[in-house]
């Protein structure tokens, strides 16, 4: 109903950007039911960008886990913003980088010009709150 109603641009982009998230999860929540997915150890399982609050002695923080990457949530707020549509590429993608990132590597996308590599990598680094500084060194 909100989406009809008269809205700021600021509470537009906030509900797209949650209708975007609430699509995939979706689509990830019926991808794991066709696939019958009934472990955590399960690769379609252990392959999706997941949030994890764990304590030490009293403390706790938030961890991103993909495949054997185990990041820490970096708490860097980037605002209201848009995000990608994440298509099974995009999550190819997210987990060689969050690999990367794990082993304290960086990411350089390949590939041809215009296919979502730069917008693909940005919006991981929104999804693990961590700042993303992209160079682009074509002529």
């Amino acid at each position: 109903m909100h989406v009809r109603s008269n809205l700021s641009d600021l509470q537009r982009c906030v509900i797209v950007a949650l209708i975007t998230t609430d699509v995939h999860a979706r689509d990830i929540v019926e991808e794991l039911k066709q696939e019958n997915v009934q472990s955590v150890y399960d690769f379609n399982w252990q392959k999706q960008l997941r949030y994890y609050y764990e304590t030490n002695e009293g403390d706790g923080e938030v961890v991103i886990k993909q495949i054997q990457a185990v990041l820490k949530y970096g708490l860097e707020y980037m605002g209201a913003t848009s995000r990608l549509v994440i298509t099974p590429l995009t999550d190819r993608c997210w987990i060689t980088i969050s690999g990367a990132l794990h082993i304290k590597l960086g990411a350089n996308p390949a590939g041809p010009a215009g296919t979502g590599k730069t917008e693909s990598t940005k919006d991981l680094a929104k999804a693990i709150a961590t700042l993303c500084i992209v160079f682009n060194c074509s002529d």
